[in-house]
């Protein structure tokens, strides 16, 4: 069983920046396409920054420019770097496969932009 495990989050200001990081106990990343969600409070869960099939990556509209996401095959580790954070930010954090039945979600990791 796959166990997802992001961390990183806090709370910044405005303007802020951010890394999250994301790993599997029991699962080699590497080769999987993974992406990051994020879910804001009385919101629906959704994606912002995957690998497609052709290998590019595409941003939801509103963090493109801002959030970068990379992934460390060595460490088994997928991250997402936010930059110029606004508090529409605000949210919990998840990452997850993006090219098959989603593992298990893990318990996110909560990011507070204040303004």
């Amino acid at each position: 069983q796959v166990q997802l495990v992001e961390s990183g989050g806090g709370l910044v200001q405005a303007g802020g920046s951010l890394r999250l990081s994301c790993t599997a106990v029991g699962k080699i990343l590497d080769g999987y396409r993974m992406g990051w969600f994020r879910q804001a409070p009385g919101e629906q869960r959704e994606l912002i920054a995957r690998w497609t099939r052709d290998g590019t990556i595409n941003y939801e509209e509103s963090v493109r420019g801002r959030f970068t996401i990379s992934r460390d095959s060595a460490k088994n580790m997928v991250y997402l770097q936010m930059n110029n954070l606004k508090p529409e930010d605000t949210a919990v954090y998840f990452c997850n496969r993006v090219d098959g039945p989603w593992w298990s979600w893990g318990q996110g990791t909560q990011v507070t932009v204040s303004s």
